[in-house]
Formats: C-alpha cells, sequence, structure tokens
C-alpha cells in the first residue's frame, strides 16, 4: 500500500470536518449528512482496489 492513499485521506477526513462545521455556523445542518456521505463515498471508492487485492492475497494464502 502506498503511503499517498493515507494522506489523501487524512486530507478529505480534513477538508470534509472544515466543510461540515462551514455548514453548521451557517445554518445548514441537513446538508453535513450528505457532505458526509459523499466523503465516504469517495474514500471507499479509492479503497476498492486495495481491498480486492487483499481478499485475493488471503484467498491464496488460506486455499489448499
Amino acid at each position: 500500500m502506498e503511503i499517498t492513499i493515507i494522506f489523501k485521506i487524512a486530507a478529505v477526513g480534513l477538508l470534509i470536518t472544515l466543510l461540515n462545521q462551514l455548514l453548521k455556523t451557517t445554518g445548514r445542518e441537513d446538508h453535513t449528512f450528505f457532505v458526509s456521505l459523499a466523503g465516504f463515498v469517495l474514500i471507499v471508492t479509492w479503497m476498492i482496489p486495495y481491498l480486492t487485492d487483499f481478499f485475493a492475497a488471503m484467498k491464496t494464502m488460506f486455499s489448499m
């Protein structure tokens, strides 16, 4: 796993936190859920190739 993906996830986390705080202070609490959901979906789509490689490695390790 590359270290850059960890920095990308951290950057998205910080951005989502800042956007949520900004939306809360402007009185748009209903939008914070959708911003958080969009950040979660973005991170999961970045992680899909790593998860498939992980499960393939587990399959080859435990198959007899």
